[in-house]
């Protein structure tokens, strides 16, 4: 656990290939948005939607993110436990995490977390 974090061990299935993956998510009260890790899409051989419209990413302190804006996105079915939803999670540069859940996931499925 590290401040407004914790680690939590999910399974993610891609839409589009109906493939599983185990991964270690960042649970993140303090993120505005659920994040994919660019290294860990390619390395899966995750297939990606481009957008329409990029997507500015800014550090906290209002700067922009090294890692550029976002243009990708993943369709994916999250499950962690008995809970599920599909997602479009924004591709990125994440370095140290693969995945980032953000706060909207917390509240949507406030599951149990000892």
């Amino acid at each position: 656990m590290r401040g407004t974090s914790l680690l939590l061990p999910v399974e993610i299935g891609t839409m589009d290939t109906s493939e599983l993956h185990s991964v270690e998510a960042l649970l993140d009260c303090g993120a505005t948005r659920s994040l994919i890790d660019r290294d860990f899409v390619c390395s899966k051989g995750m297939n990606t939607w481009t957008l329409l419209h990029n997507i500015p990413v800014f550090n906290i302190n209002g700067s922009p993110n090294e890692a550029g804006q976002i243009s990708e996105v993943v369709d994916i079915v999250l499950r962690y436990k008995t809970h599920s939803k599909r997602m479009l999670l924004a591709v990125s540069r994440l370095r140290k995490q693969s995945l980032i859940l953000d706060y909207d996931w917390l509240k949507d499925h406030n599951p149990k977390i000892d």
